[in-house]
């Protein structure tokens, strides 16, 4: 029988990419200590910030607003949790609950923005109107929307950093997405806050190091009430993607941490897109972008919908 590398104990897991066997506390040890190295590597917080941390009730964003709870209490930071209800029926309604409990138990502020409220439908109706052809996937137009609002909402509750709970599986699908579409534009961008634009909050991603799997028996060996289902709309590339990775991951250990390492190496290579770039307002919702209509309102305008207000949070 195999037994924790470190301390000889029954192990949970088998970290193939490192070779070594890690029992609970063993492993809720080293997800804690990574998440505060990358925290520290990246200079992601600093002494008196506020930090909005995004959480829509899954067990990786459960887990971090869990960890930077704790983190804030020893390091003069501000700490509030942020929610997007896209408005999926049997799916958003459970995590939704989830998040305004978990929040509410660790004594932290929690803000609910919807897109009912702030474009006039909800995705499930979004994704009705959504058969077209030539019309971008639901999980597109999801993610797009839902970014925007997660920005406008942490601009207008004074954040000074942005936590999201992407892991290193996310990480590397993403880097790999953009490898294969060929989006030299977006590659440069990637994990790169744009310097000196007030208009954009600083983003940061303290469980990037940490894979998927790891950060889901995190949450389960510390009891965090957190939703596993998966979302009935994720499709297209993505998946394809996912699953590819997986498969290498599975033959060869060690793939995704060095995917995300090339990538580092070559990004101060890459070409800056930035010069001569321009932000404007957008014509319909006043929100930065490079044309005279952001994204965000270039698809609501293709569903007959639109920003109902400028500010979504009220005060």
């Amino acid at each position: 029988m195999q037994k924790c590398s470190f301390c000889g104990r029954r192990p949970v897991i088998h970290q193939r990419y490192s070779g070594v066997y890690r029992c609970d506390r063993c492993l809720i040890e080293s997800v804690e200590k990574r998440f505060r190295h990358t925290i520290a590597d990246k200079d992601m917080i600093s002494p008196g910030d506020k930090v909005i941390v995004a959480v829509s009730g899954g067990k990786d964003s459960v887990a971090l607003m869990h960890l930077l709870a704790n983190y804030s209490t020893h390091k003069n930071v501000e700490l509030a949790v942020l929610t997007i209800d896209e408005g999926i029926s049997g799916y958003r309604d459970e995590s939704l609950k989830l998040a305004r409990e978990g929040s509410k138990e660790l004594g932290l502020k929690h803000v609910v923005v919807s897109f009912e409220e702030a474009f006039g439908e909800t995705l499930d109706q979004m994704a009705a109107s959504l058969n077209e052809t030539g019309k971008p996937d639901t999980c597109t137009y999801c993610g797009i929307l839902r970014r925007s609002l997660l920005n406008q909402a942490a601009r207008e509750l004074g954040a000074d950093k942005l936590a999201t709970a992407h892991n290193l599986d996310d990480e590397v699908q993403t880097i790999m997405l953009n490898y294969i579409r060929g989006d030299l534009a977006r590659l440069s961008r990637f994990d790169v806050n744009p310097p000196g634009r007030e208009e954009f909050v600083p983003r940061i991603k303290p469980l990037r190091n940490i894979p998927e799997k790891e950060i889901t028996i995190y949450a389960l060996l510390k009891d965090f009430e957190a939703q596993i289902a998966e979302c009935s709309y994720i499709s297209g590339l993505r998946t394809n993607v996912r699953d590819f990775v997986n498969e290498l991951e599975a033959s060869h250990p060690t793939t995704k941490f060095k995917i995300l390492r090339m990538f580092e190496k070559l990004k101060p290579h890459l070409p800056d897109v930035s010069e001569g770039f321009e932000l404007k307002e957008c014509k319909i919702c006043g929100e930065p972008t490079p044309e005279g209509l952001c994204r965000p309102c270039e698809l609501l305008e293709q569903l007959g919908l639109g920003r109902r207000k400028k500010k979504i949070i009220s005060n």
